[in-house]
């Protein structure tokens, strides 16, 4: 009998992490999906998974807070250990650093570099026991160029991608492959109100992405096509930045 695959995707009640979600689910895995308190958003994605036959636990916690990610994923994990993750939460304060104030720069890097550590920490130890393991990180084309007004934004994502490196070097021998994808302007909260005919000219492909589009790229690093893959960064972003 085929073991059933498992996938914790962070942050995936809505845009990217939702369509994430969705589209692992279409490739067979149960969905272990994290959302921090939009519920009906959380459970309109839930019932679109069982749609299509998979199963999905819904969990709600803020992945900066180490207290909740214990409490939730400790008990399931004497269970089973998702064969997949991909950090995903994340969120954006933007101003210029001149105006920055502390709490905007600490819960920025706090939910991107602190809840991967939390959340990867807790998976890390059951994938390296099994010997298989993806973890995807799903960073921002503003964290490998810069973008002025995101210096704190910027700062996390270009900590991912430092982590995805480093990791994939302490991982791939035991098979736990380690990634980053990073998506441009994709449409999602995150571009309401970008003035956007100033922003097409900026991206070769001249049109904004789709977060299915930022989903099928997870999806094939997921995937047994791409089991010689590690320490990657997989740019989604029209040519925005090359």
């Amino acid at each position: 009998m085929h073991e059933q695959k498992t996938a914790l995707v962070t942050g995936a009640s809505k845009g990217i992490g939702a369509a994430i979600a969705l589209v692992l689910a279409r490739d067979g895995y149960d969905i272990w999906l994290n959302y921090r308190s939009d519920h009906t958003a959380a459970a309109a994605v839930g019932k679109q998974i069982e749609e299509l036959g998979r199963s999905c636990r819904l969990m709600c916690f803020d992945v900066a807070d180490p207290t909740a990610v214990k409490e939730v994923l400790t008990p399931l994990l004497e269970q089973e250990y998702p064969s997949v993750l991909v950090n995903n939460a994340g969120f954006a304060k933007d101003t210029l650093m001149v105006w920055m104030g502390e709490s905007e720069w600490k819960d920025v890097l706090s939910v991107h570099l602190d809840g991967f550590f939390y959340v990867t920490k807790l998976l890390l130890v059951g994938m390296l026991k099994k010997r298989a393991g993806r973890i995807i990180h799903i960073a921002s084309t503003s964290g490998q160029s810069g973008m002025p007004g995101q210096v704190n934004y910027s700062a996390a994502k270009a900590g991912l991608i430092g982590a995805t490196k480093a990791l994939a070097a302490e991982t791939s021998k035991r098979n736990v492959l380690v990634n980053t994808v990073s998506p441009g302007f994709i449409e999602t909260e995150m571009i309401d109100g970008l003035p956007i005919e100033r922003i097409l000219p900026m991206i070769p492909m001249g049109r904004i992405g789709k977060p299915a589009e930022v989903a099928e790229a997870v999806a094939f690093l997921c995937s047994d096509k791409a089991s010689y893959i590690t320490g990657q960064i997989l740019s989604v972003n029209g040519g925005a930045y090359m």
